[in-house]
């Protein structure tokens, strides 16, 4: 049976407080270093696909770098961030599923944080790449972050699929050229350890 996705992450972030998901952390700092790394003229935009409630776009924005666009299925999710944001002029927020996702503008930096992971079925990863592709600029960098091999198999109840970078890069497909990779391992609110993979990815001119 198809899990309505909208009405699961609604759900989650209007019965449960911020920092009481698995995946929350108060400074995401790989991602921050993975960015910070690839992104350096100041008016650069970013994309943060599933972003949510996350603190990143806090951290990006505190810089005072770029431009900052957070995709998420989950109205609420985006109710609380942009609670914290309400007086930030260079962010937008989009209620979208990202396999829908209408792009109106070119970004320098895709990131994801373990929104890929729960697209289980490959005709959503095909969609998922087709909006990637229609977003980026040619040279543009991919920052995706996935429960690895030794992650766990499910999330917040839900499936998921793990990936290495090379699988990874198998369903990105030729027009993204891998960079590098690293491994890391997330502690949950309450002390579990969650496995993740995070490849970095160049956008070919097509």
């Amino acid at each position: 049976m198809q899990v309505d996705r909208e009405s699961h992450w609604q759900n989650v972030y209007s019965t449960k407080a911020e920092d009481a998901v698995s995946w929350y952390e108060e400074r995401p700092s790989l991602s921050l270093d993975l960015i910070n790394r690839h992104l350096r003229e100041t008016e650069s935009s970013i994309v943060d696909v599933g972003g949510g409630a996350s603190h990143l776009v806090d951290a990006v924005v505190a810089a005072g770098r770029y431009h900052v666009t957070v995709v998420d299925i989950s109205a609420k999710a985006l109710e609380i961030a942009k609670a914290r944001l309400i007086e930030c002029r260079n962010v937008e927020f989009f209620v979208s599923d990202i396999t829908k996702w209408q792009p109106d503008r070119k970004y320098d930096l895709w990131h994801d944080r373990a929104a890929f992971h729960f697209l289980v079925e490959p005709s959503e990863q095909a969609l998922y790449v087709d909006v990637m592709v229609r977003a980026l600029k040619p040279g543009a960098i991919a920052i995706i972050g996935t429960f690895s091999m030794s992650g766990p198999q499910k999330c917040s109840g839900l499936d998921i699929v793990r990936y290495d970078p090379a699988k990874l890069s198998d369903v990105l497909g030729s027009r993204f050229e891998l960079l590098s990779s690293v491994d890391h391992r997330h502690t949950t609110p309450w002390g579990s350890p969650q496995d993740f993979q995070f490849s970095t990815f160049k956008m070919m001119a097509g």
